[in-house]
């Protein structure tokens, strides 16, 4: 094998290791938090890029460090599961004892990065590693539906991380944000389980559409989405009407997509469209917010 096709073969593995597009979801809220925190205290970024650094980086890895130590623990399960088979985990391109103390040492680079920002910038760093790794991954998913809402509260923790770099974490910003990302990765998470409900079901995984069934899930899911209607209203003050406005029609689309699958019919494609529709939410919802500020500051 040539050297270009290693190294393509490594970064291929990493970005399975490190779940790609997890580790985007989880980066993003971040960075939105941070922007929005310099907006209302009035502060300029330039005048903080050296932070803002710090706090990409240091959070980066802090996030990195909690998936390969999912991704070790849970090995035994991806090997069961069509989703997971191309984690190296699984084909053996990495050893799983290499993989443990990589994610050991990312977590520790990473939770000492973010000690250079602020402490509770760093204390709730560790909070959404401890709750992804030890309260969902080690004790949690093997054993309880409620895996999915503990694996929530571990992502909310995201805009919380960005915010209390520059200011703490009192305003309604960041609170409300917290809000979102818990309520929006339940039923990201049960549209998942319902799509490679095999595989779940395969691995012993007790998700909610395995142990309650694919009609109760649904049900679940359109009571969550439910749930994300106060968001906009909490941010009319901060953010204004034309937010409002944008927000609130996109979660009514998704109730409307949500419903749907209240009736009979394809009931994978709806979770298809779901988990599509989710991404696209969540990204338009944090893009609004950065560009409505950025145009008012």
């Amino acid at each position: 094998m040539s050297t270009e096709s290693k190294c393509l073969s490594f970064l291929t593995n990493m970005k399975y290791l490190l779940k790609g597009k997890v580790l985007l979801a989880n980066v993003l809220p971040v960075f939105t938090a941070y922007w929005l925190a310099l907006h209302f205290s009035g502060a300029r970024f330039m005048d903080h890029l050296g932070l803002f650094l710090l706090t990409m980086a240091g959070s980066t890895l802090v996030i990195s460090g909690a998936l390969m130590l999912n991704n070790w623990y849970e090995s035994d399960l991806d090997k069961k599961m069509e989703r997971t088979s191309n984690r190296p985990t699984v084909t053996g391109a990495f050893p799983l004892n290499a993989v443990l103390w990589a994610g050991i040492i990312t977590t520790i680079i990473g939770l000492s990065v973010m000690m250079f920002t602020t402490l509770e910038a760093a204390v709730y760093s560790f909070l959404g590693w401890f709750f992804y790794v030890v309260l969902y991954t080690f004790w949690s998913k093997r054993k309880y539906t409620l895996n999915t809402v503990i694996g929530s509260i571990s992502g909310a923790f995201t805009p919380l991380i960005g915010w209390a770099v520059i200011t703490p974490a009192d305003h309604i910003v960041p609170i409300a944000l917290f809000y979102l990302l818990f309520i929006w990765q339940i039923p990201h998470t049960l549209a998942i389980a319902i799509k490679r409900l095999e595989d779940y079901t395969r691995a012993g995984v007790p998700m909610l559409p395995v142990v309650r069934g694919i009609d109760a899930t649904i049900r679940q899911v359109f009571i969550y989405v439910i749930a994300l209607l106060p968001f906009p209203f909490i941010l009319i003050g901060s953010l204004g009407w034309g937010f409002f406005a944008f927000t609130f029609a996109l979660t009514l689309g998704w109730i409307v997509l949500a419903a749907m699958g209240l009736k009979p019919g394809d009931k994978k494609g709806w979770a298809q469209m779901n988990l599509r529709y989710s991404i696209i939410y969540l990204f338009l919802v944090l893009s609004a917010m950065v560009v409505i500020t950025s145009l008012v500051g």
